[in-house]
């Protein structure tokens, strides 16, 4: 049984501060004894700067229990992806895509982000840390990537529609049939099924309740928070727990003069923001008097995070709410304790649902499969809201 005891990913839109965050979590986690890995998949990376430290691609020791590592993208793809994508490139030039242009058309979506999130596999089976805290920003199509039910088999489906056997046996007797087209070797076969068996374990680390959690990092500003909702909707639809929301750069309540305003604008943001994530958890950090670089300035942030507690904590259990398919389109489920069906309302607005209970309120952003369907039903079964979405068709039957 692996010593990992949590897998903790904090992402975000760029600039809001989910690096410092992770960082700091890291830091206050490795003086609390953990052995703890910090680690950047971003593409932009940050992690070195936020420590004032050089890191590399491989795990570099920052301080007594602490490692810090940049993933090296290039790097990454070429050991996980290399054999697959020259196969899909010679493919793409087969049809008749010049060759640069071949490489760049044959990469997954998500292959990049996904090359990366590798490493938290890794490290896993290596055995070597409590705590793995990932800088990361995943992206939908990274996320879609590795929820794939039975990904290796989907994509051998698509990419070798006769089999692995059978391509092997009539792979040189079949090429003058298939005007030349390549033919994939034993070692591509076996590079891919290596391959979606890392990305297969990947995905059940970071569904596991309890191992693995998402933090989302956001500041109280309107366009940042309705991308965090978006991906919190992913995050939920694909199975991620998400278990804190992380509020970043936070005027302090005496503020006066000049940022008057922002903090005026802040408050109602802050509002939105507990409509938008309730029941997690939501962590403020302020706006500090200075640029948060360094181990000093990462423990003020830690302090003000975490105080005394413990970053490794499950700050919320369960998923706030769950999207399934149902007969007719999508149900959407949501608990709601102690609530009556007479005192719930809904509101519609194109991808945005607002569900309200006497004083409290939900926002909620519908992933892109459930914007052209209408609000159907809503019925309450054993102290959870159902929502039914359903084809513009369907006739709804409101209770």
């Amino acid at each position: 049984m692996s010593k990992t005891k949590r897998i903790l990913l904090y992402t975000g839109k760029g600039g809001v501060g989910k690096t410092s965050a992770a960082a700091a979590s890291a830091i206050r986690c490795a003086e609390l004894g953990y052995h703890t890995l910090v680690l950047s998949t971003d593409a932009a990376h940050s992690l070195a700067d936020s420590l004032d430290t050089a890191l590399g691609p491989e795990p570099v020791e920052v301080l007594p229990n602490l490692w810090g590592q940049e993933v090296d993208v290039y790097y990454s793809l070429e050991k996980h992806w290399a054999k697959l994508q020259q196969y899909m490139a010679a493919v793409f030039s087969w049809q008749g895509v010049g060759d640069l242009l071949a490489e760049e058309i044959a990469a997954i979506p998500g292959m990049e982000e996904g090359a990366g999130l590798l490493w938290i596999d890794q490290h896993y089976q290596e055995d070597q840390y409590d705590v793995i805290i990932v800088d990361c920003a995943p992206t939908a199509e990274t996320l879609r990537l590795l929820s794939l039910p039975e990904t290796g088999r989907w994509w051998f489906d698509r990419l070798f529609p006769i089999g692995k056997r059978t391509t092997l046996m009539l792979g040189p007797l079949a090429r003058p049939f298939l005007n030349d087209m390549p033919i994939p070797d034993r070692e591509t076969f076996d590079a891919v099924e290596t391959l979606f068996d890392q990305l297969g374990r990947l995905y059940q680390l970071l569904t596991t309740p309890g191992l693995s959690s998402m933090r989302l990092v956001m500041n109280p500003e309107k366009m940042v928070i309705k991308e965090a909702q978006r991906t919190y909707t992913y995050l939920n639809l694909y199975g991620y727990v998400t278990d804190v929301v992380i509020c970043n750069k936070v005027f302090p309540e005496n503020t006066d003069g000049y940022f008057t305003g922002w903090h005026e604008a802040q408050v109602r943001y802050l509002k939105m923001i507990e409509e938008g994530f309730t029941p997690l958890p939501i962590l403020k950090v302020p706006y500090f008097d200075q640029e948060v670089v360094g181990l000093d300035a990462l423990r003020r942030m830690a302090q003000a995070l975490f105080g005394d507690g413990d970053p490794t904590a499950i700050y919320y259990q369960g998923q706030a709410y769950t999207i399934e398919e149902s007969e007719a389109g999508y149900l959407l489920k949501i608990p709601l304790p102690f609530a009556a069906r007479q005192d719930v309302s809904l509101l519609r607005n194109g991808d945005e649902l607002t569900v309200q209970v006497g004083n409290w309120r939900r926002n909620l952003i519908l992933p892109r499969a459930m914007r052209g369907l209408k609000t159907g039903s809503a019925k309450f079964i054993d102290q959870v809201l159902n929502i039914y979405f359903e084809l513009q068709h369907q006739e709804a039957d409101h209770e």
